[in-house]
């Protein structure tokens, strides 16, 4: 089952978004990636890395981003962890990623959550 990462500019913003997919899709890892290492507004690499890591150890994940910095720092960590199987897409991290659990809660895999985002959302 692929996992999904959140990385946003906000704790609050990523958290939230988190707490609002558990309570729809209940048994899909996600993983929240906000603000920077004081808890500030930013981005952290080592908070992504460690997303990348907790997310991606079964079937890969899926990265969803808000703005500027935060696609930049994934990218990166999707180049550290050396995997195919961690993606980054161009959707709108609450809708997209909504999206996104729910095709993973229903059992589809990386590949087709993929296309039903970009899909909806390319």
């Amino acid at each position: 089952m692929p996992g999904i990462i959140l990385v946003s500019h906000s704790q609050k913003v990523a958290e939230g978004i988190k707490e609002l997919l558990e309570q729809v899709v209940g048994d899909v890892t996600i993983e929240a990636a906000g603000g920077d290492d004081d808890g500030g507004i930013g981005t952290s690499f080592e908070k992504i890395q460690t997303a990348v890591e907790k997310a991606s150890a079964e079937d890969g994940a899926i990265i969803f981003y808000d703005i500027g910095s935060a696609k930049m720092n994934a990218e990166m960590a999707i180049e550290m962890a050396g995997s195919e199987n961690v993606r980054l897409v161009e959707a709108p991290i609450l809708e997209g990623a909504y999206l996104a659990a729910v095709e993973v809660s229903v059992g589809k895999s990386l590949e087709n959550v993929m296309e039903s985002v970009e899909k909806q959302y390319g």
